[in-house]
């Protein structure tokens, strides 16, 4: 295309220094959690093989992803903390922007699996086994990594068709659709609408479909009053939880078409930061499961 910018400004989330050496400790350590919750998840499934259920399948999934999505936009913002001047070249821009909605829509996807997973084990317990095996689990996974790779190069095709000849600053602390398009040199309106019905739509659908499951799954709980039912309600409550920090920004920053808000980028650090800090959290300290294989593998480490 026409464009002239070689390079964005991140202006951040704050241009103060004393802000700016807070953020970066609790960016780091928000960091450091998810690095080694999620790697240590990946490690107990892996390496237990009682813990050999689609649930702790597609849970091990769950933990790579959000040590990619965060991956993608906590190293460059640690870096960025410890420089006045926090720029980006265009080319590392759209890079970051395509492996950011490839991870993340790949996350809603397997977030929206697991709730499937969730419902075929307390409503259809009998068929489980049919409904969710490995291999099914397996084409599960990949039509969500699939899905991810669709939305992001319609995102990213959507983004460099667009002339950059101007303002080169972006009012956030990474680049995305959102903050870049509003510095484009040309009227994106039609682009605005196209990428609100893409990401917007895909978030709302998915958390729709994450809701519908999970009533099913109230409603066949209410009905059947087991130990076995309340430990899976334990699981659903903490993945609800996750569900509902994970989508509700998603659908607030896309859904509808873009106007600037200070506050969005405050909003992104909810699904870029502290989402992938949960999941470890939830997932480890109400799973009995988890814990003690963890314990177990702690033990014969030593």
């Amino acid at each position: 295309n026409s464009s002239q910018v070689t390079e964005f400004i991140l202006l951040g989330l704050s241009d103060k220094r004393e802000l700016q050496v807070l953020y970066f400790t609790f960016f780091f350590l928000a960091y450091a959690m998810v690095l080694l919750g999620n790697l240590l998840i990946i490690v107990t499934v892996r390496s237990d093989p009682k813990l050999s259920s689609p649930m702790y399948f597609l849970l091990c999934h769950l933990s790579f992803i959000d040590i990619c999505c965060t991956s993608i936009t906590s190293p460059r913002l640690l870096v960025d903390l410890l420089f006045q001047r926090k720029s980006i070249a265009f080319e590392a821009c759209v890079a970051q922007l395509f492996f950011l909605h490839f991870a993340g829509a790949s996350e809603m996807f397997l977030l929206t699996v697991m709730a499937y997973d969730r419902y075929a084990a307390i409503c259809k317990p009998l068929h489980y086994t049919a409904l969710m095996n490995r291999q099914v689990c397996w084409v599960l996974v990949s039509a969500c990594w699939a899905g991810g790779f669709l939305h992001s190069i319609v995102q990213t095709l959507l983004t460099i068709q667009l002339p950059f000849c101007g303002p080169n600053k972006i009012d956030n602390f990474f680049c995305d659709v959102t903050p870049v398009i509003r510095l484009a040199c040309t009227d994106v309106y039609v682009t605005e609408w196209l990428m609100a019905s893409n990401s917007g739509f895909i978030s709302l659908l998915c958390f729709l479909v994450l809701v519908t499951s999970y009533t099913f799954i109230l409603v066949t709980i209410r009905v059947r009053f087991t130990e076995g039912h309340w430990k899976a309600l334990s699981t659903c409550g903490s993945h609800v939880l996750v569900v509902t920090l994970f989508f509700v920004p998603c659908i607030f920053i896309y859904l509808w078409p873009f106007s600037p808000s200070p506050s969005d980028k405050h909003i992104c650090v909810i699904y870029t930061v502290i989402c992938p800090v949960m999941n470890p959290l939830i997932y480890t300290l109400r799973n009995n499961e988890v814990k003690a294989s963890m314990w177990k593998l702690w033990k014969s480490c030593r």
